[in-house]
């Protein structure tokens, strides 16, 4: 037998260590390839871990709750040869059968013959608690509702702690990493907002008259932030500064375009990355964007999903906000708050007419961008947007 190490995979830019969630395997377990062994939780994505040989568990070097760094090794797994796996499904089965002294109700020989349908956490459950099982179709799902509430008292006591009326829970690494991402954006940049609207009406009749069309092309509905990516990506090749970043004396030009789209998933706020915006079209925009949504909410974002940002898009409008002042996203120098759409009385050639009206929020840091620029960039933005063919005859 081969021994293998379970190694922690490069952590995302920036991210120096990651914490253990919890892992599904114990020692002796018998693993297959692309079994999940564990979760790894950063603070800004979940990794899970799979098996890359069929083998055994062998040994965990590093616990749930524990910090772990890129390439560090936490546990290993043996490779077994698949004429010896049936041989060593029997071994490990006896193995799990070494406790059986402590459970009443049943004879040993009913055990042997019947604990092995339950998982190796549930029969660890049956030995600690002293639980019986019986003959009925219903002593599975006795246990499995008592492990269940086993279970969730247990990381009631690890995770929470309760003095009368107050709640004490500790942030997930996530919730941590937003908070200093606020902090640092606070300390470390000179933070103005700028306002402006935009009459969505033009875009709203693109959507109207080719939903279904586009639907039936491409197979996705077509919605407004990527009209505000595409709308984006235009204005910064027109505003440099915009695009760059202050390191330490220096301006650093990003001469690519990567707009990340702030997401609010199951664990809390994200923003991955849309790469190379300037060189996408509508759709591909749209498509992209469905697939970060989905691989947001489903813990799939890769470190790729995350790394070399060079401007933010935070869609406040989903959640029915009207107007916001977001915070810059450091090294980033500006981010673009969009907000809901409502009917609103304006004034069009000199006549009020109702329309469909959007407030546009530019935070920039002040250190690097002058006012001038930053107005006149939320106008070019305003342009683009009330005028959408400019957004398909550029680049």
């Amino acid at each position: 037998m081969d021994n293998i190490n379970i190694i922690v995979p490069e952590l995302p830019e920036s991210v120096n260590d990651a914490t253990i969630i919890e892992w599904y395997k114990k020692p002796g377990d018998i693993i297959k390839v692309d079994d999940i062994l564990l979760e790894l939780e950063t603070d800004k994505i979940v990794l899970e871990i799979p098996s890359t040989i069929n083998g055994i568990l062998e040994k965990i070097l590093m616990q749930k709750g524990e910090k772990v760094k890129s390439q560090q090794i936490i546990g290993i797994l043996k490779k077994i040869e698949n004429k010896k796996e049936k041989n060593v499904t029997k071994n490990s089965n006896l193995h799990n059968t070494n406790n059986i002294n402590d459970i009443s109700d049943i004879n040993k020989k009913q055990l042997f013959e019947k604990i092995n349908n339950f998982s190796p956490s549930i029969r660890r459950m049956i030995n600690k608690n002293n639980l019986s099982i019986n003959q009925n179709n219903n002593s599975t799902k006795k246990i499995n509702k008592d492990f269940k509430v086993v279970n969730n008292n247990e990381k009631q006591k690890n995770n929470v702690s309760i003095d009368h009326n107050i709640k004490k829970i500790k942030m997930d690494p996530i919730r941590q990493y937003i908070a200093k991402k606020l902090m640092d954006s606070k300390k470390n940049t000179v933070m103005l907002t700028t306002f402006n609207e935009v009459n969505m009406k033009n875009i709203i009749n693109i959507k109207n008259n080719y939903s279904d069309f586009i639907y039936k092309m491409h197979g996705i509905k077509l919605g407004f932030t990527s009209f505000h990516v595409k709308a984006v990506s235009q204005a910064l090749q027109s505003f440099k500064k915009i695009n760059a970043f202050i390191d330490g004396e220096y301006i650093i030009y990003n001469n690519f375009y990567n707009i990340n789209i702030a997401i609010a998933s199951n664990r809390g706020l994200v923003a991955p990355i849309i790469y190379n915006t300037n060189q996408l079209s509508l759709i591909d925009i749209e498509k992209k964007i469905k697939d970060l949504i989905i691989k947001s909410n489903t813990n799939k974002l890769s470190p790729e999903d995350l790394i070399s940002g060079t401007f933010t898009i935070s869609n406040g409008g989903i959640f029915g906000s009207l107007m916001s002042t977001p915070i810059i996203n450091p090294p980033q120098s500006a981010i673009l708050g969009i907000h809901a759409i409502k009917n609103r009385p304006v004034v069009i050639e000199n006549k009020i007419c109702i329309m469909p009206m959007m407030y546009l929020a530019l935070s920039y840091d002040h250190r690097l961008i002058d006012g001038k620029e930053a107005i006149s960039f939320l106008v070019l933005i305003k342009k683009l947007l009330e005028d959408p063919l400019r957004l398909f005859l550029t680049t």
